[in-house]
């Protein structure tokens, strides 16, 4: 690394610079019917740590950990070729069928009523994406009504027979996903795929006005179809649109530690464009309508891009490790949620369990991966409002993204119970990094809760034979003089303050 100055960052706080309320739909995830991740994951009747209904309680523990407060489901690509009435009824007359998007022999012993059960086990919301591609709107009507009707319609009273007489009560649906796609089975053009997802939006909406709809945005940022999808799309349905949705997979495909370092400035940038897309809309459209974000498939993911199951059940398909980079990247990501909770309400980690996951399983046990650790850290500290902060750090040089800054940071404040947070990713592979953080208005005692994760070693990984290799662990609290706090970064380092604020 190369640096442009060796001064100090520093950090202005002040309450009443804030940007917004942080959404607890942030702290989502994901669930899809690929590799490991229902099988021999969050569902494995065989393995000794499963519950009366099969579900892995380790699996739910780790993930109550992870504060998951919403889950999508069933895809993803395999959404695309899917048949949600294959995945209801008894299990002895459910058919196995090819699945085209991973091709896997899908079985269909886990399907929509007991992905209900399992989000009411976490507990958390459910999301439903909906097979826009190959089905039709009429399966649509009959799977919303068999969510969410009460008693006396025949997809309502089949659920009843199902052995659920409570509507499920599912409030946000996914329109289809990654439509632009060329790997997509369904891929269409924005103009089409806008008409259809209106149509869609309308039954969705007429079943229930609480529900929200969540428009599929361009699938990457690095597609030819990217930024002018999102502009179409949400031009056509824009009055009956909730949420526009992005994804993003962060990669080191060069093996550059520090620009990989440097990430959540493509990130930031990303958000930043679709956010200007979907405020041009509103003022052309002269619109009292507001559409938010849902950031609902976002991780690291580059090393494992295995996508083939060979005709089996619970392949291992892109069961990627996951080192201390990729946690500090992680964690950028997540700051940048605080930083753009203006606009954004919903995110979900891509995928839960053993698929791109921060959970990997075999029958008897289970691995906490690097990434799992930043994201308890945002799910325990991170509430309330996100504020503003006034940020100065040294920079250094990167190949993809030229000089970037050496500090990451955001930082909240809960009203209701006077406790300031402050989120801090020192991107530098070699140096420490000296920080002040000055409280205007407020005054703090110590920041007294504080953790920490860091390693001299990018690559570093956790696995069954060394678990703890990369873990948070307590720091010492840290005092301040008056009004100013200073502490000093470690080297690759993912730090979190928090303290009760007073004034």
């Amino acid at each position: 690394m190369i640096f442009v100055t060796t001064h100090p960052a520093t950090i202005g706080i002040n309450r009443e610079r804030i940007i917004g309320e942080v959404s607890p739909m942030l702290f989502g995830s994901f669930a899809e019917h690929m590799g490991r991740c229902i099988y021999q994951g969050i569902y494995d009747p065989d393995s000794p740590h499963a519950n009366a209904q099969g579900f892995r309680t380790d699996v739910l523990s780790a993930m109550r950990e992870l504060g998951v407060s919403i889950l999508r489901y069933p895809g993803g690509n395999f959404v695309c070729t899917y048949d949600w009435k294959d995945g209801v009824g008894p299990r002895s007359k459910r058919p196995s069928r090819r699945e085209l998007a991973w091709r896997q022999i899908e079985h269909n012993d886990f399907g929509i009523d007991e992905f209900i059960d399992f989000c009411r086990e976490v507990p958390c919301e459910p999301m439903l994406s909906v097979n826009l591609s190959t089905d039709n709107l009429r399966s649509l009507s009959e799977l919303v009504e068999y969510c969410n009707a009460p008693a006396g319609t025949h997809w309502a009273d089949y659920r009843i027979a199902n052995g659920h007489r409570e509507p499920h009560e599912v409030r946000n649906w996914c329109l289809g996903n990654e439509v632009d796609g060329p790997w997509q089975i369904g891929q269409t053009d924005a103009i089409t795929y806008g008409h259809l997802a209106r149509e869609a939006a309308k039954i969705i909406k007429r079943h229930d006005a609480k529900n929200q709809t969540i428009l599929c945005g361009s699938s990457a940022p690095d597609l030819p179809t990217y930024p002018a999808w999102d502009s179409t799309v949400l031009d056509i349905a824009w009055e009956q649109t909730d949420f526009l949705a992005m994804h993003h997979y962060a990669t080191n495909w060069e093996n550059d530690t520090p620009s990989f370092l440097a990430y959540g400035i493509a990130l930031q940038q990303h958000i930043d464009t679709i956010a200007a897309s979907i405020r041009q809309t509103k003022t052309k459209k002269q619109s009292k309508h507001d559409v938010k974000i849902a950031w609902d498939e976002w991780n690291v993911w580059y090393k494992d891009r295995s996508s083939h199951a060979n005709w089996t059940t619970a392949a291992r398909l892109c069961e990627e490790t996951y080192n201390l980079e990729d946690a500090l990247v992680i964690a950028q990501w997540f700051n940048l949620f605080l930083r753009r909770c203006d606009v954004l309400k919903i995110a979900c980690l891509a995928q839960i369990v053993n698929v791109i996951a921060p959970l990997k399983t075999t029958p008897s046990e289970l691995l906490k991966e690097t990434i799992f650790y930043p994201l308890v850290l945002f799910a325990q500290h991170a509430r309330g409002q996100a504020l503003d902060l006034q940020i100065q750090s040294p920079t250094y040089s990167t190949i993809k993204f030229g000089d970037a800054p050496l500090l990451d940071a955001a930082a909240t404040f809960d009203v209701a119970t006077n406790k300031l947070a402050v989120f801090l990713v020192n991107r530098s592979m070699s140096d420490p990094l000296p920080v002040q953080i000055s409280c205007e208005g407020t005054a703090i005692e110590k920041f007294d809760h504080n953790s920490q994760i860091a390693g001299r070693d990018p690559k570093a990984i956790n696995s069954l034979a060394h678990p703890d290799t990369i873990i948070p662990h307590n720091v010492a609290a840290i005092m301040l003089e008056g009004r100013v706090a200073k502490l000093v970064l470690p080297p690759l380092s993912f730090t979190v303050l928090s303290g009760i604020a007073k004034g």
